[in-house]
């Protein structure tokens, strides 16, 4: 008897809790999972594209760009049903990609894929502090050789900047949760477009400097086929580091208000951002490879591939940084 109240104690209490979480108030559009989404997904990894569509060539570089995309969405589309379960659109709310895990699969499988989860959560946090702190040292860097000249040793550390993004982020893990973040998201939003417009820009002015077009159909030449292959091989774990978002959908789609169904508007979030993503992915790509071809550097901005206009790159680098800072709120507030 005492085992029956207490379990009927203990569902009543799930239940109500179940209850209380149903009735948050949800304020998420179209239009702010869009916002989140790009804070996930375009990070300074954009300005790396260039060099890995200078490993693959001029139809094998897009072609992946084109080819992640896709799976990208259907991933994600895939994701966005098991938000609900086990009906996607009346069925109980799986607020997290852990909690989809358990329910549908099983506690064991939920341990598991919450190792593999934040294991990932872990190195794109280090990541995301290493291109900080390499964006604040480029606009010393910038500064330094715009007096001295492009040959001056200017060679700087950058333990400060990580202290400082730390000290940074611990203010910002204020923030309750991602519901209270869409302000963040959207700020940082437009300082992915900024920086992006910049490399973008940037690039088309050098190709247009040069009269021409650079680079081939099959990319950078090597001395050896071994060396070719693991420059192929980085190329494309780059351009997949660069569509990072599945992981957090189900977080991001939980700050949704219904009706419409979650998984509907989430889906149109989700073909929304990768739609501009992937613009600003190939013309920061393909333009920037047709501006230095070969020579092409594994960040147009911290790899100094442009000095001048120095406050330009300058003003890109504090974009990269003020973006860095937001995304690493929106990724990885459920693991701080």
């Amino acid at each position: 008897m005492l085992v029956q109240e207490s379990f009927e104690l203990e569902n009543g209490s799930v239940e109500d809790d179940n209850l209380q979480y149903e009735n948050e108030i949800r304020t998420g559009t179209v239009w702010t999972g869009i916002a989140h989404i790009i804070t996930a997904v375009i990070g300074a990894g954009v300005l790396s594209l260039a060099w890995s569509t200078a490993q693959l060539g001029w139809i094998a570089g897009p072609g992946v760009l084109l080819c992640f995309a896709v799976v990208t969405y259907i991933s994600a589309s895939l994701i966005s049903d098991c938000y609900r379960s086990p009906d996607p659109v009346t069925g109980t709310r799986n607020p997290s990609y852990m909690d989809a895990v358990r329910v549908i699969l099983g506690r064991k499988h939920a341990w598991f894929c919450g190792f593999l989860q934040y294991i990932s959560f872990y190195g794109v946090g280090i990541a995301y502090v290493i291109t900080t702190s390499t964006c604040m040292r480029a606009i010393q860097k910038s500064n330094c050789y715009h007096k001295k000249g492009h040959k001056a040793n200017c060679a700087y550390g950058d333990h400060i900047f990580m202290l400082l993004f730390g000290v940074i982020q611990i203010v910002l893990s204020q923030i309750p949760d991602i519901h209270d973040m869409a302000w963040l998201s959207i700020v940082a939003a437009i300082m992915s477009f900024s920086y992006a417009f910049i490399g973008l820009g940037l690039g088309f002015s050098k190709v247009v400097e040069n009269e021409n077009i650079q680079g081939s159909i099959r990319g950078v030449p090597t001395d050896t086929v071994a060396q070719k292959i693991w420059l192929i091989l980085q190329a494309v774990g780059d351009i997949a580091f660069a569509y990072p978002y599945s992981i957090i959908l189900l977080e991001i789609q939980d700050t949704m208000k219904s009706p419409p169904p979650e998984n509907q508007t989430i889906k149109k979030a989700s073909m929304g951002a990768i739609l501009i993503t992937t613009f600003f992915y190939l013309c920061c790509g393909c333009f920037g490879y047709a501006a230095f071809g070969n020579n092409t550097p594994g960040n147009l901005l911290t790899g100094f591939g442009f000095f001048e206009p120095f406050w330009l790159v300058d003003f890109a680098n504090a974009c990269v940084v003020l973006h860095l800072i937001g995304a690493y709120q929106v990724l990885l507030y459920n693991f701080t």
